[in-house]
């Protein structure tokens, strides 16, 4: 089985991913591969600077995330003209590394997706877990973690479907508002009802 992890920016899903790597499992991390198909060199790198040119580039070559971010978070066809250079290269190693972990003979792999509804990623898996904080809560955080102003973390936000819509459409879903021990037993109840059903 696979399972879709998802969430929200800022409400902890990192966190959960930690958990279940902790306990053993294959996560595959949709934001780790996506900045190694941008590493120089890669087929993706080249789109990227081909459309965007080489003011998005830090002085050692790499790409400037900051930069692009500030491009793409705040023109919705620039985002999308991203995503369309990103999103195949990206899905392709995804779809490697799970097939590779399910015919080592594992029961149950994560693909931990931040965007899996806004990218329509719901046929890549056969479950999705969303973890959940009230947007109120996300606001605050993100504003705390990355030193956002109110406005610049409400445009990140706002480049999301609301955590709410999320919630509604996942088969399970992990409350992380509470503490951190609250949530790691969420996790394993989470995992001991995937492990039955993947030995069904």
């Amino acid at each position: 089985m696979i399972l879709g992890l998802t969430g929200g920016i800022a409400t902890g899903k990192s966190t959960v991913s930690n958990m279940l790597r902790e306990r053993g499992l294959t996560v595959v991390d949709a934001d780790l591969i996506a900045r190694q198909v941008v590493e120089p060199g890669q087929p993706a790198y080249e789109g990227v600077v081909r459309h965007f040119g080489t003011e998005i580039l830090a002085p050692d070559g790499t790409l400037d995330r900051k930069k692009l971010g500030d491009i793409v978070f705040t023109n919705e066809q620039e985002r999308q003209t991203l995503n369309s250079i990103l999103h195949p290269e990206i899905r392709r190693v995804m779809r490697e590394q799970a097939e590779n972990a399910l015919s080592a003979g594992e029961k149950l792999v994560i693909m931990d997706i931040p965007l899996l509804f806004e990218s329509k990623l719901e046929f890549m898996v056969n479950q999705i877990a969303v973890v959940y904080v009230p947007r109120e809560t996300q606001l605050t955080r993100l504003m705390k973690r990355d030193d956002f102003t109110e406005e610049q973390a409400i445009a990140r936000l706002n480049a999301q479907l609301p955590i709410d819509e999320k919630k509604a459409k996942a088969n399970y879903v992990i409350d992380n508002t509470g503490t951190i021990e609250e949530t790691r037993q969420q996790v394993d109840e989470l995992l001991d009802t995937l492990l039955k059903e993947s030995a069904r």
